[in-house]
């Protein structure tokens, strides 16, 4: 390969191992092109074991499949990876038995590295503190406090959401009904965008609270709408914990006979794309752009440091974007 390419073996090396050496482009271009003309593929087994490294990192998420900023994360995860010369595999954590299971084959080195994005309680605080106490390189994206040896990504969730619960008091709103994700109520106290929502009904002296599931997929939030929306003293306004669920909620009100935002206000969290193509398009919280190269970054600083690094924090501003639907 390396006479075909007219380069050195050691260029060779540098170029298919993803080392960060200063090799030209037009260089790294014969070298990856001969390459392709050879059917090279690397023996990543026998990498692993020169290195000791599995050229591996793990994504870690609540489920597969579903969730747009979940795919987006990955995406911007594979890229990079890619770049470096990793693959990228996925473990899903939905059950307390799903959450060990995942800590189990962590431990046991499947990957160098891991990027942990899981709402719920499945995989609790000891459980990460445990695996961060390993020396695995560790990022955590989780408004939980308390966990070192790792870098942890926070969302100011329950400030956007107080915001937006305050946009709907100033339109005259009374009856704002919160769809929640099922773990959010299954906490001990509120969190996230439910204790925005209850922080500002206290604060304002508002004494009803229209707490129900829903948030976790569409058709629950289709039929939890449209229930709520059935009742004789239905909701002004219907704050959803997920995008998904409030672009339901406004099908259920057309469906209703309802005309939003005039009959009911609608406000997701989320800011996926899909809130802009609604009809109205959706108020939302979130932020500006999903864009998850920062975080990913932060694994593969910690992937090629020469010593372990301190923990970090890093916070994802998040803001209320007022649309059409309220």
């Amino acid at each position: 390969m390396a006479e075909l390419a007219n380069v050195s073996v050691a260029t060779v090396s540098y170029v298919l191992s993803g080392r960060d050496r200063p090799v030209a482009a037009e260089t790294r271009q014969r070298v990856l092109d001969a390459a392709r003309q050879l059917g090279y593929t690397p023996n990543q087994a026998a990498r692993s074991l020169r290195k000791r490294r599995t050229q591996r990192i793990c994504l870690v998420l609540s489920s597969l499949g579903g969730v747009p900023t979940d795919e987006r994360l990955a995406t911007d995860l594979h890229e990079m990876a890619d770049a470096r010369g990793y693959s990228v595999i996925t473990l899903a954590v939905y059950s307390e038995a799903r959450a060990k299971a995942a800590i189990d084959v962590l431990r046991g080195g499947i990957a160098d590295g891991v990027l942990i994005n899981v709402v719920g309680g499945h995989l609790t605080h000891d459980l990460l503190a445990g695996l961060a106490a390993t020396g695995l390189p560790m990022v955590v994206m989780s408004n939980e406090s308390g966990l070192e040896g790792c870098d942890v990504v926070r969302t100011p969730e329950a400030e956007a959401s107080a915001e937006a619960v305050e946009h709907l008091l100033e339109q005259g709103r009374r009856r704002i009904a919160f769809l929640a994700h099922r773990h959010e109520l299954h906490r001990d106290r509120p969190a996230g965008r439910l204790l925005g929502y209850t922080t500002v009904l206290e604060r304002h002296g508002v004494n009803e609270r229209i707490i129900t599931s829903g948030a976790d997929d569409r058709v629950s939030a289709y039929q939890t709408a449209a229930d709520l929306l059935r009742s004789p003293d239905r909701p002004d306004a219907i704050f959803a914990a997920s995008d998904r669920a409030a672009i339901s909620a406004i099908w259920a009100a057309r469906d209703a006979g309802l005309r939003v935002p005039d009959d009911v206000a609608i406000v997701g969290a989320g800011n996926i794309d899909e809130g802009l193509i609604t009809n109205p398009q959706l108020s939302t919280i979130g932020p500006l752009r999903h864009d998850y190269t920062d975080v990913a970054r932060l694994l593969f600083d910690r992937l090629q440091a020469e010593e372990a690094l301190p923990g970090r924090e890093i916070v994802r501003s998040w803001t209320f974007l007022r649309r059409g639907s309220s």
